[in-house]
């Protein structure tokens, strides 16, 4: 046992001297450690209260001092944060653009434009492979940042639009794609019967993950989504030490 947490300390220890010679020797722009897309559905089937729900799960997350202890770990290396919301094909809107998040000040920014926010689509259809497409071009801004995530929230299955398993298919892409995944009608269903969820889940993990350690978290409902939300973002700012280091040039 006592072998077992020495190895278990000196392989801590590498990985923290190697991020820190990471950091040491990266460019001045190359701080960015992280980005960051949120992809929120607004499509038919997400109601008025069900979308003020979204975005004030989303800031309410951000705010979270848990959320904020993980996101302002590595002081010299911040995370930079974009918001958008989706619906049909042709249905993608910015929220809130690339933001480098170096201070609580500039999440409260970020969270307070968020709620304010009032525009929506209510288009039925879901186009979920467009949203994924929309949410990669939006990374590729980002080509600086060391690790790069899109984040896909929804409560239906893809209906339009190109297929989700087809959408990324650059083999060279570096995009890691994670979900969260939202029991449709919830606020009806009060057993709560998450089979249907179920199903949800097994297709998002099938067609929309991609990417080394790749996941899916579940909300049982919209009131649910602010927890599924924080437990979402703790799991995608708290990489691995190693893997956060620039790449090769």
């Amino acid at each position: 046992m006592r072998r077992a947490y020495r190895r278990m300390a000196r392989v801590t220890g590498l990985a923290g001297l190697a991020l820190a010679i990471c950091l040491a020797a990266a460019p001045a722009n190359a701080a960015c450690r992280l980005a960051l897309a949120l992809g929120l559905d607004v499509s038919g089937s997400v109601d008025d209260v069900e979308y003020r729900l979204q975005l004030g799960g989303v800031a309410d997350a951000l705010m979270a001092s848990e959320v904020q202890a993980a996101m302002f770990a590595m002081p010299g290396a911040h995370v930079s944060l974009a918001v958008y919301q989706w619906g049909a094909e042709d249905q993608q809107n910015l929220l809130i653009g690339w933001t480098d998040l170096k201070s609580r000040e500039d999440v409260t920014r970020v969270t307070e434009s968020l709620v304010a926010y009032e525009a929506r689509f209510r288009d039925p259809y879901t186009a979920l492979g467009a949203a994924m497409r929309y949410g990669a071009a939006l990374l590729r801004e980002r080509p600086e940042c060391w690790q790069h995530t899109l984040d896909i929230s929804g409560d239906g299955p893809s209906n339009a639009g190109p297929a989700p398993q087809d959408a990324l298919t650059d083999p060279q892409s570096r995009i890691t794609v994670n979900a969260l995944v939202i029991n449709p009608g919830s606020r009806d269903n009060v057993t709560k019967d998450l089979t249907y969820t179920k199903t949800l889940l097994e297709h998002y993990r099938t067609h929309v993950l991609r990417g080394p350690g790749a996941f899916a978290e579940t909300a049982r409902d919209f009131d649910d989504f602010k927890a599924a939300m924080t437990r979402k973002l703790l799991r995608e700012l708290r990489p691995a030490a190693l893997s956060l280091a620039p790449p090769v040039q």
